[in-house]
């Protein structure tokens, strides 16, 4: 943990220009994926806000006579490529892209919000005011890329048959399966990592909503003669040990953990945007019911997150501490 309150500033600003390494490395790449022009467009503009970003950070560390941290920013460029090159050879590149863009935009989101927590807790104003700034920009990416699902969906599955987007519905409904083991794996592991009677309580009980929402994807997947993905879900809950793994080495976990459940949480409301579209391709009324009931509860959620991050912000670093 960090001993002043500018210590504090500098280690989640240096967090921040880390995030906007990985999001320009994406986003270089990203519209000559994207699989249609609007969403193409879409990702060459908000580079160019990133850019501001990335900028903007690093004058804010050089106003606190610090420098970026060359080990978290080539970690994180590399993260970046990795990402895109995993978005290269998914079938439906453009769904997953936007999928993963808008969760990559709650995480930025919510690591801005609680860096504009701890430097107005410490006093640093223009920090805080710069933060703000840039959270609204990610929240207004983040809007416009949930109203460019459809335009993903009609990229990645378009052209197929009504056989193959049977196939689609099954293979999705198993990639949301998998989403939720891995989100059951971190959400059984976060309250041994975080003694935090608020935080804790939010876990725990989505934890039981996740289990149900397992159980309701394994109901549509066998009403279409079809089971979950072994390999998808174990792959996804050794990522979700991984993940609770690196969070125990943090010396701030209560932010980085409730930062990356927020966007985990917009990961799988992404996902099922996505799943709901096929859904509604193949006719599947019974399973758009089933999303409907899931994403509300994932929305209320990430807003149970979303009011924890004053809280975590003052609980993260010794020193800070805000109201309430």
């Amino acid at each position: 943990m960090k001993d002043t309150p500018r210590e504090q500033v500098i280690a989640y600003l240096r967090d921040a220009h880390s995030i906007e390494e990985q999001a320009l490395a994406q986003l270089r790449t990203a519209p000559s994926i994207a699989g249609d022009e609007q969403l193409a467009r879409l990702f060459r503009d908000h580079l160019t806000e990133t850019e501001g970003h990335e900028r903007l950070m690093r004058e804010r560390l050089e106003a606190n006579q610090a420098g970026t941290s060359t080990t978290k920013d080539v970690v994180m460029a590399i993260g970046g490529k990795g990402f895109v090159l995993f978005a290269r050879l998914q079938p439906d590149t453009p769904g997953k892209l936007v999928t993963h863009a808008y969760s990559y935009e709650h995480l930025e989101r919510a690591a801005y919000a609680l860096l504009a927590e701890v430097a107005g807790a410490a006093g640093d104003a223009e920090t805080a005011s710069a933060a703000r700034r840039i959270e609204a920009e990610e929240q207004r990416m983040a809007e416009r890329l949930e109203r460019h699902i459809t335009d993903s969906l009609d990229a990645s599955i378009g052209s197929l048959s009504a056989d193959q987007l049977e196939g689609k519905l099954t293979s999705s409904l198993a990639d949301a399966h998998a989403l939720e083991t891995q989100s059951i794996t971190l959400l059984e592991r976060a309250p041994k990592i975080v003694d935090e009677p608020a935080l804790v309580a939010v876990f725990e009980a989505h934890r039981w909503e996740s289990e149900r929402h397992r159980d309701l994807l394994d109901g549509r997947l066998q009403a279409h003669d079809a089971s979950p993905s072994r390999i998808k879900d174990a792959a996804l809950r050794l990522g979700g040990l991984n993940w609770t793994l690196f969070f125990q080495a943090q010396p701030d976990t209560p932010g980085k953990l409730t930062a990356f459940a927020y966007a985990v949480e917009h990961l799988e409301i992404g996902g099922y945007a996505h799943l709901r579209g096929v859904a509604e391709r193949v006719g599947d009324a019974e399973t758009i019911c089933v999303i409907d009931q899931i994403v509300a509860e994932e929305r209320a959620a990430a807003a149970a997150l979303e009011a924890q991050f004053a809280h975590v912000a003052s609980i993260s670093v010794p020193g800070v501490r805000t109201p309430g």
